[in-house]
């Protein structure tokens, strides 16, 4: 005869009802930091025309004739991009437990449609640019290594991780070309690995030398020399222009360095799927948008040793 065992016969196992989303970024760290527009209704758009510069001219003489200047304009275009995302919830499924799912899966979609946004952006910042007058006209316009890429190596013998040195000579290439004229906010987007760089160096942390309060506030560097730092792991790693590989491509660019032409912006639908079993419902989320580099001059890419990988999340 077995052993009286009281109530552990009837023991159970709970779950919790909690349901979370894993770690991954949720926002868009770009979005608001660049020009925006929305074009519903057109295949592709030119969000700005730009007038080049002229030179005055010293008269000819007395009475001389007038030499004409010639008007150099110019027209950027962004074309769209469709992106959906669709999640099944089966009713048969749904009885047997009770967690709700809905909520989270649209946050889950949001959040991949936020990072959609910085990726788009991302690469278009240093992408061929589409140029011309019409549709019937296009050109290209090649990303500038030579004069807009700061190579990983820059004030050191081999390729270094983000140094003052590189964010120096950042803010001269925009000064150089009169980005900051109209404007001199300047926002800087770097991975965490160069944030642990930042923190890593005197020149940016010490109060010595940061007597207005400093720019290290609770551990996280958010603004120097007149940039607005963004830590993002969605930044490429590239080969620069000095053949270096493992390089954090880092972006310093003002606000009309770049455009996101916007067809249709997030939108999360729910509905039943009466045309399958169970009459599931259907969490779709969908966007149609498109990016473009505005001008040359306007965006910096600085390369920083890093070899710490993509993002953890797609």
């Amino acid at each position: 005869m077995s052993g009286d065992t009281g109530l552990t016969d009837l023991f159970q196992i709970q779950f919790s009802t909690l349901l979370r989303l894993k770690l991954q970024q949720q926002m868009s760290k770009l979005r608001g930091k660049i020009q925006e527009g929305a074009h519903p209704g057109a295949k592709m758009a030119s969000p700005v025309q730009f007038l080049g510069a002229v030179s005055m001219k010293t008269p000819q003489g007395r009475f001389a004739p007038k030499l004409y200047e010639e008007q150099d304009y110019t027209r950027r275009w962004v074309v769209p991009i469709d992106k959906e995302i669709d999640q099944y919830i089966d009713n048969f499924d749904q009885l047997k437990t009770p967690i709700d799912p809905k909520s989270q899966l649209v946050s889950r979609a949001a959040a991949a449609a936020n990072r959609a946004f910085d990726d788009e952006i991302i690469r278009a910042a240093t992408a061929t640019a589409v140029i011309g007058t019409d549709s019937g006209s296009l050109n290209t316009e090649a990303w500038d290594t030579t004069n807009f890429q700061i190579a990983g190596a820059f004030g050191a013998s081999a390729a270094v991780g983000l140094t003052v040195a590189k964010l120096n000579e950042a803010r001269r290439i925009l000064e150089h070309n009169h980005a900051l004229e109209e404007t001199p906010q300047i926002t800087l987007v770097i991975g965490s690995q160069q944030h642990a760089d930042l923190r890593n160096q005197a020149l940016v942390t010490s109060s010595e030398f940061n007597q207005r309060g400093g720019v290290l506030e609770n551990g996280v560097v958010t603004r120097y020399m007149g940039m607005d730092i963004i830590v993002s792991e969605r930044l490429p790693t590239i080969t620069d222009k000095n053949s270096a590989a493992n390089q954090r491509g880092c972006l310093a660019f003002v606000p009309n360095g770049l455009y996101l032409g916007l067809w249709l912006d997030t939108k999360t639908e729910v509905f039943r799927r009466p045309d399958m079993s169970s009459n599931p419902w259907d969490i779709n989320t969908m966007m149609s948008f498109g990016a473009t580099r505005l001008e040359l001059g306007r965006i910096v890419q600085i390369c920083a040793l890093d070899t710490v990988g993509a993002d953890t999340t797609p």
